[in-house]
């Protein structure tokens, strides 16, 4: 380490971010690059610490710890310090195909697992892992490069989501013949649609998909495997195929009055929204619109702020955001010590959207929808709320949150959104290929592998594993293309 005593003589610093208020305006990205300066000067709070944490990925308690990709955050952090930026994303790109995505929307499982961060701030290593890409984009360091040889296998991905384009682009390096297969519009899957433009601006991924096209890769869009085109075609002109659809059957909530007017799963509001920014600048009536109306958003995960931050952008009336959950505490608690991720509660940029323009959090704990009301024409206009308690179920043993009679309350409410996660793929596709479903309704495979029931059909990402991170989707992307690689050459030198 060029700089040991850095996290001594430095303090954290971070972005700077759009004023809460102001950034509502628009749907851009808000945050300020620190100056190249400040950036090496974070890159040396890197401690030297012996043993990274942040790169280990391991599984502590059931949750991750440290980054999934074990990207070699060290090595780069002072590659920063020393101003060497060239050498810095060679050593970002040997373990991440798109560092330009997770440095966005990561939530930074490196920085909670930092040694940094056991007595202090953890380094900036998401700030500073994007200082870097971007740099390699203004220097030409990451311009296409064409595998020098092909081998002459042809390889089809089912899905332009993280895992398929991370299956696809390593694949493509080995010299393979990739075609990309997506049912949208556009390339990108979750990326593109499950994510707002505020938190991944979506010129970031066409940037990316160009250099790949650049590098041979072939996208088809508008094209529905399962519908479009049958599997057998697939296996008689490929000599491999990877189902990288993701987990997108979305958890519904069932009460009365589901059927009203005004209720909508989250990926689909955030996909209209999206989709609409894109193809004609929100033009009135081609998007779900939040436009003075009272918003209740189920669910208090990622995608649940996501629809805040969006609701926010749309000028909604009011917005509630529900959590069946009690509130985590602000502070860890002595049975949760580092490396473990921090079970502490989060204000996100929705939520601190919401504060700054109504002045309170929006979140609602321990409280979901009893029922949902409508009018005579059959529009939602409320919501009955009822509390929640924690009960053991006598039959099972397991804690279950049960509804608390007589705390039930009516609110109003002309649009729901429904982020309560999702169940697992989609049958259509899975039937159609034939391959064996765990029961949680992801394709199975043998624990480690990749490979399904089915001879040429592998499989990764959400799919395989069940709704997850961006990060898990790349590293589930590269390890199945490990995989293809070894059975179509007999070994593999992807790493």
């Amino acid at each position: 380490m060029g700089k040991a005593t850095g996290f001594l003589e430095y303090e954290r610093r971070e972005s700077q971010a759009i004023d809460a208020k102001e950034r509502i305006k628009n749907f851009n990205e808000f945050h300020i690059p620190l100056s190249t300066e400040e950036q090496q000067r974070q890159g040396s709070r890197c401690m030297d610490c012996g043993v990274p944490f942040c790169q280990s990925g391991m599984t502590i308690k059931g949750m991750t710890s440290g980054c999934p990709l074990n990207n070699l955050i060290p090595e780069w952090n002072d590659l920063v310090y020393h101003g060497n930026w060239e050498q810095a994303y060679l050593r970002l790109h040997k373990t991440s195909n798109f560092p330009e995505f997770t440095c966005r929307v990561c939530p930074g499982l490196c920085e909670k697992a930092c040694t940094c961060g056991l007595n202090g701030d953890p380094v900036t290593t998401r700030e500073n892992e994007r200082a870097i890409i971007e740099y390699a984009y203004a220097h030409g360091l990451a311009d296409a490069k064409p595998p020098v040889n092909r081998s002459g296998k042809k390889i089809a991905v089912i899905g332009s989501g993280p895992s398929g384009l991370a299956a696809a682009d390593q694949l493509n390096s080995r010299g393979h013949a990739v075609t990309v297969y997506e049912r949208n519009d556009r390339v990108g899957g979750l990326l593109r649609y499950g994510i707002p433009n505020m938190k991944l601006e979506k010129q970031i991924i066409d940037r990316k998909i160009a250099v790949m096209e650049e590098e041979g890769i072939t996208f088809k869009t508008n094209v529905d495997v399962g519908k479009d085109i049958k599997p057998k075609e697939l296996l008689a002109e490929y000599d491999a195929v990877i189902l990288a659809c993701g987990a997108s059957n979305p958890r519904d909530i069932q009460a009365p009055g589901r059927e009203a007017k005004g209720i909508y799963f989250a990926v689909d509001f955030l996909t209209s929204t999206t989709k609409s920014l894109w193809d004609n600048g929100l033009k009135e009536g081609t998007f779900i619109s939040a436009k003075d109306k009272d918003v209740i958003v189920i669910g208090g995960g990622d995608t649940g702020n996501d629809c805040v931050g969006t609701c926010m952008r749309h000028g909604c009336k009011s917005i509630t955001q529900l959590e069946m959950m009690p509130k985590a505490p602000d502070e860890r608690r002595e049975s949760n010590p580092w490396p473990q991720w921090p079970l502490v509660c989060k204000t996100d940029y929705g939520q601190e959207e919401a504060i700054a323009v109504f002045g309170h959090d929006p979140r609602i704990y321990t409280t979901t929808v009893k029922e949902f009301k409508k009018d005579r024409s059959g529009n939602l206009k409320s919501v009955i709320l009822v509390s929640l308690e924690s009960k053991t179920d006598e039959k099972t043993g397991r804690r279950m949150m049960v509804p608390v009679e007589g705390t039930e309350k009516e609110v109003p409410c002309q649009l729901v959104l429904i982020a309560a996660g999702f169940l697992g793929a989609q049958a259509y596709v899975t039937d159609a290929f034939g391959v064996e479903m765990t029961p949680r309704t992801n394709v199975s495979t043998k624990i480690g592998h990749y490979s399904t029931s089915v001879d040429k059909v592998f499989t990764a990402g959400d799919m395989h594993r069940g709704q997850s991170l961006v990060v898990w989707a790349i590293r589930e992307g590269r390890e199945a293309a490990k995989e293809v690689d070894q059975y179509l050459m007999g070994y593999t030198n992807l790493n």
